[in-house]
Formats: C-alpha cells, sequence, structure tokens
C-alpha cells in the first residue's frame, strides 16, 4: 500500500508540473479586478462613498502593485516587461477604458425602460460588470499577455453567467440585457450601439485546431439588435448595420444593413396575424 501511494505521489507530482508553472493566483486576479473596477465604479463593488484624490491615488497604486504581482510569474515575463505593461495600462489605457465603460453604462440604461438610474446599472446589472471586465482583459489581451486575460474572463463569466473571449472586439455603447448564457467567440467583431439579449451565442462553425489563428466568429455590424437564444455562427458571417436579428435564429449567412431575420415559426404566426386581421 505505501508503495502504491509514492507511486501515485510521484505520478501526480509530475503532472501538476505541467499545469502550474507560471500561474497567477485566481484569488489575486479577482482582487485586482475589484480594485480597478471600483477605479471606474465604485458602486460595482460595493463602494458608495465617493473617493477623494488622495484616496484614488492610494487605489491606484494599490492596484498597479496586484498587476505587477500578476504578471511577474507569468511565461516570458519579468519584473521589467511587468512593468512596463502595469504603466502603460494605468497611464495610457485605463482612462480610456472608463470612458469607455460609462458609455456602455449609459447604452444599457437608455435601451431598458426597467433601468430607474445609471447607478442602479452599475450596481446591479450583470451585463455592465461582464463589459466592464471583458474591457479590462482586451487590453492585456492586445498587450501580449498569457493566460491572465482568459483568467480575467472566466472569474466574470462565473460572476455573471456570460462568456465572452477576452479576444473579442466590441464597439462602443454595448448593450447586453439581462445577459445570462451569452457567448463571444475569440475573433468576434462587434460594432457600436450594438445590443444583445440572452442565450445570443456568436461562435464558431468549426472548432478544429488547425483554425485557431483564423478568423472563426462573426462581425456584428453597428446599431444592431439580437434578441434570445439567437446563434450566429462562422468566420465569415456578416451581419449589416441596423439589422434586427429574432429570438431563436440559427444564421450561418451574411445579411445586408436594415435586415430582418426572424425564425421560420415566427414568420408562419405573424402571415396568420396578418390574415386575421383581414
Amino acid at each position: 500500500m505505501d508503495d502504491a501511494i509514492a507511486r501515485l505521489t510521484g505520478r501526480l507530482a509530475a503532472l501538476q508540473q505541467i499545469t502550474t508553472r507560471g500561474l497567477p493566483s485566481r484569488a489575486q486576479t479577482e482582487r485586482f479586478l475589484d480594485e480597478t473596477l471600483e477605479l471606474v465604479f465604485p458602486q460595482m463593488v460595493g463602494n458608495t462613498e465617493p473617493c477623494t484624490a488622495d484616496d484614488l491615488r492610494c487605489n491606484i497604486e494599490r492596484a498597479m502593485g496586484l498587476l505587477r504581482e500578476l504578471l511577474e510569474p507569468l511565461p516570458d515575463f519579468d519584473a521589467c516587461r511587468a512593468e512596463t505593461v502595469t504603466q502603460a495600462f494605468f497611464s495610457e489605457r485605463l482612462g480610456v477604458v472608463a470612458e469607455r465603460l460609462w458609455r456602455d453604462a449609459q447604452a444599457i440604461y437608455d435601451g431598458d425602460p426597467a433601468a430607474r438610474s445609471l447607478t442602479e446599472v452599475v450596481m446591479a446589472y450583470p451585463g455592465l460588470q461582464a463589459i466592464a471586465t471583458h474591457r479590462i482583459a482586451h487590453e492585456f489581451y492586445l498587450a501580449g499577455v498569457p493566460i491572465l486575460p482568459r483568467l480575467c474572463a472566466e472569474v466574470a463569466h462565473q460572476r455573471t453567467g456570460i462568456d465572452i473571449h477576452p479576444g473579442a472586439k466590441i464597439g462602443d455603447a454595448f448593450c447586453i440585457d439581462h445577459g445570462t448564457g451569452i457567448v463571444i467567440g475569440e475573433t468576434a467583431e462587434i460594432g457600436e450601439h450594438v445590443k444583445l439579449y440572452q442565450g445570443v451565442t456568436l461562435g464558431a462553425l468549426s472548432v478544429s485546431k488547425e483554425l485557431a489563428c483564423s478568423k472563426r466568429h462573426p462581425t456584428i455590424g453597428s446599431h444592431v439588435i439580437i434578441y434570445a437564444n439567437a446563434s450566429i455562427l462562422g468566420g465569415e458571417t456578416v451581419i449589416g448595420d441596423h439589422s434586427i436579428i429574432g429570438g431563436n435564429v440559427w444564421l450561418i449567412d451574411s445579411v445586408p444593413p436594415h435586415s430582418l431575420v426572424y425564425h421560420q415559426g415566427d414568420a408562419r404566426r405573424r402571415s396568420l396575424l396578418e390574415d386575421g386581421e383581414k
């Protein structure tokens, strides 16, 4: 028995070495995200008191310290590269991200009659939390940071039920309504003023590993609405500006601007209603 346990211990230790080199701490990743989100939306993480300039400076320095600690152990990183990425994110990119996130919050407020205030959107809407986390993770994805962007995305996925790959490109004034079950793939591109409802999938037609470096996910134009449980698939699929995609639609072909696409059953019901009105 002791020999068997010794052999098992050796095997497990060897296997763990494959997946534990250069890993950021998940708990520390969550701390970093919360500290950074607090700089933009204090109410999102439970801080209802306004911050003074001194408070903000202290909070920024604390978040910078957390990011350095997350970056240094990563593959191909050292203290110098960690410092470069940290400085670039906080001095050049976070202000831009913050302005975009406030436009997202405004779009959600404007697009939901049930929302009573921007504060309510910030405090209680999981869609905004998912978008906010994505915009932070996307900056690290663009900077070539390994592992951390995907871990940030998974934190948001666990918290909100919304799965956005950090590589997805998303334009301004993005609105997620309800949001549970939304999936947005790595090479998806989304224009400005787009609104998604729960269960929408912007996915790939193939999961072949050989296509990993290709455009696998659809492109969504600006001012598009996609209703619940629609699936839009494929890297060559383009949804034109100002289009509306109905609920439960399965779409693998491009549609021109100003299109209205709906499920065949919906078309039959609409025809029956129109006949009844005559």
